[in-house]
């Protein structure tokens, strides 16, 4: 049954409000670009670019009297108050931080979405029995520290809050010490308890996107109602061998680590071939040393992005990757760790069937469709009822300065985003 839209509510989400809010975060760690639509982002998690970006939105909810609060983690939350004392809140946002060469969309289109549509709750005089939060997970990308989603994964119990404390950026700064720096900066914000880790469940979470893909675009729909998000696992690589003289030392007595590593990636290719073009596998990051053009390579490191929206695929190819790479292997050694592991994740009717009853209430073209980029929402499945809304971005371009969603396209998912929340809120 097709549910009701409050028309003030709806109203209520201004599109030149949201719009304006976008473009003057963009403005922070913006990447000049050959005209106004190809202008980038880079705007790393625990940088002072990143707290720039959070004072920002701090200030906004401030004037419209959200209560601010931080975790130990870093997650900021903006509060609108429900009607029933002590109800389970419910959580809508998404990440600020960006890739190196990020777009001025992914992430942070969902924590304005989400704090448009709580002002235009407020606004439009809707009540909700439950509070809303408005919340910006912490490193979501892993630009800077890998793996990404730290924030909501420690949020969620997925893993301890200290998992992460020795890693390091390309500065060689610890995430602790960064994280540090960045609790010092904000000492000054009200401190809440760490998620489920301290007692804190939602009601349920929701969190708008942009879809980082072209079928919306094509189809020319208007909403993506996110059914899940495939599984994931990252892998890093090291191939040791040993260094010689490029021009003196033969072929057959080297232990030419680039050469192995070559042989591993082509053998891999080899074990991920999927006729049918679901499975996703990348060799993006490499690393090599002496990284000297006369000298025979001693250790190469690589990177492995593997995933799957079948769990048993995922985890039989993943087990079999260390594997395949030893028999590869022809004079050196190698090493392989596993960085992140997340199973797929199906999200929830209580969400999914609110986002599709919202945008056939409104007159928008939808889809039911999955996630094939992992985001917050995977870590929040096994503690509430999560689901997801997708908006169209232009030929599907993300992760990349070209990254664009027009100001109507992103209005229209805001305006589904303020109907289900204000359902959930009052459910």
């Amino acid at each position: 049954m097709v549910q009701a839209v409050a028309p003030n509510l709806v109203a209520a989400v201004s599109e030149a409000r949201q719009w304006d809010r976008l473009m003057e975060m963009a403005a922070i760690g913006a990447i000049p670009g050959d005209s106004p639509e190809d202008r980038g982002v880079n705007r790393p998690c625990l940088s002072p670019e990143d707290r720039q970006a959070r004072r920002l939105i701090i200030g906004w909810a401030e004037q419209i009297g959200l209560a601010v609060s931080v975790d130990q983690l870093g997650n900021l939350f903006f509060r609108h108050e429900g009607t029933e004392a002590g109800a389970a809140p419910v959580v809508s946002g998404s990440h600020m931080d960006s890739q190196p060469k990020g777009g001025r969309f992914d992430g942070i289109y969902g924590v304005i979405a989400a704090f448009e549509a709580v002002q235009a709750l407020r606004e439009a005089g809707v009540a909700t029995r439950r509070p809303i939060e408005v919340v910006a997970w912490t490193n979501e990308e892993g630009g800077r520290f890998a793996p990404g989603c730290m924030g909501s994964m420690a949020y969620a119990g997925y893993a301890p809050p200290n998992t992460w404390d020795g890693i390091r950026d390309n500065a060689g700064i610890s995430w602790a010490d960064a994280l540090a720096e960045h609790q010092a900066a904000e000492a000054d914000i009200t401190r809440r308890p760490l998620g489920v880790v301290e007692g804190q469940t939602p009601h349920a979470y929701v969190e708008a996107h942009i879809e980082q893909g072209p079928v919306l675009e094509q189809k020319g729909l208007d909403v993506g109602v996110v059914t899940g998000i495939q599984g994931s696992r990252w892998f890093s690589v090291e191939i040791r061998g040993r260094s010689d003289h490029a021009g003196t030392t033969p072929l057959s007595v080297r232990r030419d680590a680039m050469q192995d590593a070559i042989r591993a990636i082509t053998a891999l290719n080899t074990l991920m071939r999927d006729p049918t073009d679901v499975l996703r596998f990348t060799v993006a990051r490499m690393e090599v040393f002496p990284n000297a053009s006369n000298s025979v390579a001693d250790l190469v490191r690589f990177s492995i992005d593997f995933r799957h929206p079948d769990n048993a695929v995922l985890q039989a190819r993943g087990n079999a990757i260390e594997g395949v790479i030893q028999a590869a292997l022809t004079t050196c050694t190698a090493t392989l760790s596993e960085r992140f592991h997340a199973t797929p994740a199906q999200f929830a009717p209580l969400v999914t069937d609110a986002v599709q009853r919202a945008a056939e209430a409104q007159g928008l073209g939808w889809l039911r469709m999955p996630s094939g980029a992992f985001h917050d929402a995977q870590f929040m499945v096994p503690l509430c009822p999560t689901g997801m809304i997708f908006v169209p971005c232009r030929n599907g371009v993300s992760h990349n300065p070209a990254e664009y969603s027009t100001a109507p396209q992103l209005a229209a998912g805001t305006r589904v985003l303020a109907q289900v929340l204000a359902e959930l809120a009052n459910g």
